[in-house]
């Protein structure tokens, strides 16, 4: 309470102080916070805590933060279209079914599907959900304590209610399989794989959830006045693409029609995990960050590392998430 306490008085100093866009911290630092989704329904942000199998609730009305652990490595949460308690998560390597009424009691689980058993060390890192309820999943080849990740090792899936056991595999190899985006016209396909430094589009056949035609549509390494990698990414209703840089303690604005760099949107974090468009009229870009790699010294000059932020005044909005539909739900 004590924490929560300061952080509700933090907020709203800085919301007072700051200029356009308006950076606030809204929850206390985990290890790695990742994989962020808002449910209209419930006016709720979801996200996971990668490491320590964390899924957590965060209710910015009342400030309400709860949270529980699963074994293993939580990577992405989608919440399913027909049950606000259940969520499709990808831990480790596997598709699992959770169900959880955002309390502190973790209800049954169930393991629906198992990827890349030629890679037992690599694992699911993020996914969304189409408009269809289909789910892409990408994985990420073995990581070691300092970073490293083995290459070539991971892809990307869709799940439908037709391939549970054998889901589609869109893109091979992928290195670290991150951000993913469709546009509003829901004929483009936007995705990173991180260590390229690149966002891709693909041309995109809603009917089929079919990709094809990849094309650069962005480049870190064009941009000398930005730094780090593309983690996470959203759109917003203008079609423009908002990219989190993992080391480049920033969200940028990407037009991805021009291949140029619209604003550079600085985080208090160096690590920059991910975004996504939540409260009433999707106005608020929701930031996590991590702070697992960050040794001690790191962590005393960025103690907000690890926490939630909220972006207002971007003078930009975005779009309600997909949620899953691959299993016939209570």
């Amino acid at each position: 309470m004590i924490v929560l306490l300061i952080l509700t008085i933090t907020s709203l100093l800085n919301s007072f102080s700051c200029s356009n866009p308006c950076v606030t911290q809204v929850t206390k630092p985990v290890d790695h916070a990742e994989g962020p989704v808002w449910d209209y329904r419930t006016e709720t942000l979801y996200y996971v805590d990668i490491h320590a199998g964390g899924l957590y609730s965060y209710h910015p009305k009342s400030n309400n933060l709860q949270h529980i652990n699963l074994n293993g490595s939580l990577s992405v949460i989608i919440p399913s279209q027909s049950n606000t308690t259940y969520f499709f998560g990808g831990l480790n390597r596997t598709l699992t079914l959770i169900q959880w009424d955002g309390g502190k009691g973790l209800g049954k689980t169930q393991n629906l599907a198992v990827v890349q058993p030629e890679y037992p060390k690599s694992r699911f890192n993020d996914g969304k959900a189409d408009k269809q309820g289909r789910l892409w999943f990408g994985t990420m080849g073995y990581e070691n304590s300092k970073g490293d990740v083995d290459p070539n090792q991971g892809a990307l899936y869709k799940f439908t209610k037709n391939n549970l056991q054998h889901p589609d595999v869109l893109i091979r190899p992928v290195n670290i399989s991150n951000g993913l985006a469709w546009n509003k016209a829901n004929d483009k396909f936007f995705y990173i794989d991180t260590p390229t430094n690149q966002v891709r589009q693909y041309d995109y056949d809603d009917k089929s959830g079919t990709i094809s035609n990849p094309k650069i549509v962005f480049d870190v390494d064009d941009h000398p006045a930005i730094t780090g990698h593309p983690d996470g990414m959203t759109i917003d209703r203008d079609d423009n693409l908002w990219v989190a840089l993992y080391n480049g303690g920033a969200v940028i604005k990407v037009n991805p029609r021009t291949k140029k760099l619209v604003e550079i949107v600085p985080i208090p974090a160096q690590f920059v995990t991910s975004v996504a468009w939540g409260d009433t009229n999707f106005t608020t870009l929701y930031v996590t960050t991590s702070r697992y790699a960050l040794n001690k010294e790191e962590r005393i000059r960025q103690p907000a590392a690890g926490s939630v932020f909220a972006v207002s005044n971007t003078k930009s909005s975005g779009y309600p998430a997909n949620f899953g539909d691959i299993i016939n739900l209570p």
